[in-house]
């Protein structure tokens, strides 16, 4: 069978549905691989390119002609979708539920639909997901696109010339999108703040880099689980806890990035009129929901604006396609796992398999009948995690009544050692001669005053395990120097062995900790 990828129609989409790579990789699963003419030139790919990979390029009629399965971006135009034939199938992003006139054309020409859009949000179907992968570049690139409008440094700066402050950075909203943008910000030396109406990716958010903005809201739990893996739409109250707190960081923040969307519905209002006025001038708000009607108020869906105190507001909903080489690619590896879902024989040949979670819930259109909206899969969702219960917070006197029973039980049971130790000893001196106690009383001292002191060492400078190995070690070499001058040959042989192994483990231990204090030293 033909897999084609065509130029898409959109004069502002640059992406391509297939690249080079992933036609060779589709070419293992046993395809023969089109591409229409110049399809690939906005993304960085010549014609020449696909040739040396094995791609056929051919006329744009052609390929629809020619090609068993089509591969697009973006959904296609109601003249390209007439152009579908009996059992061809279509793969690209489709967003069934605001295109019901395109799924009654593909019904109408028998086409079977798969809508990237539509693949669920389960772990295995993640390496075709390629809504996420689109959102990750729209984080990154909302970032860049704030720096190019900013104006200032993101990091901050002390020079001759003058102190440089920090920006400082809030992402609404982190999802994939925001993610990656908390990542870029912060990764740019911006002090970065974020916020979710889900608390349990605080966390994430925190590892970042980033400070979690917290709402004082008995009712914040949200379930992020109930949308598929988005977050859940927040109560009234909840909202204006939200809007307070944002309306009191508004005068402090210089760039805003807004990610809270959820596929189908319109977007949240989040950053009001007013907050914008509160803003400083040169201030910036990149909003990622435009598309929706935005989460500022004041943004134009595809404009850039600047308000009347100053302050640039991008309404842009193009952002993967303004990276386009590096959306080419994640969405045709995207493409080329879907494929192999599809081909488990990898004989160049469709296995249509409704059984499959992930095929049945990305199909909109199956042999002549609309298969949309699909059933709930079977598994579960990647954000369906129950949030952590916090501990609960014990006063002072239960913290004192704790530390107090701790210590008890740590005393009680050092104490419990001490006396099966004497006892081992007593017991050992009633059978053993002077001359053998006297070097035993020696050997425990000694290791107990090499086990206190190397302990106490603080462990940023080795790890506990290679600091009781190394004191043990030190023991066994002084012994073995002590017995190599022994008369005995047996004895000399293995005190010779013993110096050999221990010290191997002392330079082994020295040099594993020198490469360990490496890795945290900047060049």
């Amino acid at each position: 069978m033909k897999i084609g990828a065509p130029k898409e129609s959109a004069s502002d989409e640059a992406r391509v549905a297939m690249t080079p790579q992933s036609a060779k990789d589709l070419a293992k699963l046993g395809y023969d691989c089109l591409i229409q003419k110049g399809a690939g030139e906005s993304a960085g790919f010549d014609d020449a390119a696909y040739e040396s990979a094995g791609v056929t390029v051919v006329s744009g009629a052609a390929l629809w002609k020619e090609a068993d399965v089509v591969a697009k971006v973006r959904p296609p135009t109601d003249a390209e979708a007439k152009k579908l034939k009996d059992g061809q199938t279509l793969i690209s992003f489709f967003y069934p539920a605001a295109n019901e006139k395109l799924m009654d054309i593909a019904k109408g020409q028998n086409a079977n639909v798969i809508a990237m859009d539509m693949v669920p949000r389960i772990s295995r179907a993640q390496k075709m997901d390629a809504l996420s992968s689109m959102a990750n570049i729209a984080g990154y690139r909302a970032v860049i696109e704030a720096g190019n409008n900013f104006g200032r440094f993101f990091t901050g700066q002390v020079t001759a010339a003058g102190k440089v402050p920090p920006a400082k950075v809030l992402v609404v909203g982190a999802g994939v999108a925001g993610l990656a943008a908390i990542g870029t910000a912060t990764s740019l030396g911006a002090i970065t703040y974020a916020f979710d109406v889900r608390p349990e990716v605080a966390e994430q958010i925190e590892s970042m880099g980033a400070e979690f903005v917290f709402l004082d809201f008995e009712d914040a739990q949200q379930d992020g689980a109930a949308t598929g893996g988005y977050a859940a739409p927040s109560s009234p109250e909840f909202q204006a806890k939200q809007l307070e707190k944002f309306r009191e960081m508004a005068p402090d923040i210089d760039i805003v990035i807004t990610t809270a969307l959820i596929p189908n519905r319109d977007a949240p209002i989040l950053w009001t009129k007013d907050m914008v006025e509160m803003m400083k001038p040169g201030s910036v708000i990149v909003d990622l929901a435009a598309e929706r009607g935005g989460n500022c108020e004041l943004t134009k869906k595809d404009e850039k604006i600047v308000t009347p105190n100053g302050v640039t507001i991008v309404g842009y909903t193009d952002f993967p396609s303004r990276m386009a080489a590096q959306s080419s690619l994640l969405y045709s590896n995207n493409i080329r796992h879907m494929m192999a879902d599809l081909t488990p024989e990898k004989d160049g040949q469709v296995a249509h398999n409704m059984e499959d979670d992930v095929i049945r819930g990305a199909t909109v259109t199956y042999k002549g009948e609309i298969t949309y909206p699909p059933p709930p899969p079977k598994v579960a969702a990647i954000a369906a995690q129950p949030a952590k219960e916090k501990p609960k917070e014990l006063t002072p006197e239960e913290k004192r009544a704790a530390e107090v029973a701790a210590f008890k039980k740590e005393t009680t049971t050092q104490v419990g050692l001490i006396a099966v130790g004497a006892a081992l000893i007593l017991a050992v001196g009633l059978v053993a001669p002077a001359s053998f106690m006297q070097h035993f009383i020696v050997f425990v001292l000694s290791v107990f005053v090499g086990f206190q002191v190397i302990w106490n060492v603080s462990h940023s400078l080795h790890t506990p395990l290679m600091a009781v190995t190394n004191a043990i070690s030190s023991i066994i070499i002084l012994g073995a120097l002590m017995q190599v001058g022994s008369s005995s040959f047996i004895i000399m042989v293995l005190a010779a062995a013993g110096i050999l192994m221990a010290s191997v483990n002392i330079f082994g231990g020295f040099l594993v900790t020198r490469r360990m204090l490496a890795m945290f030293q900047k060049s």
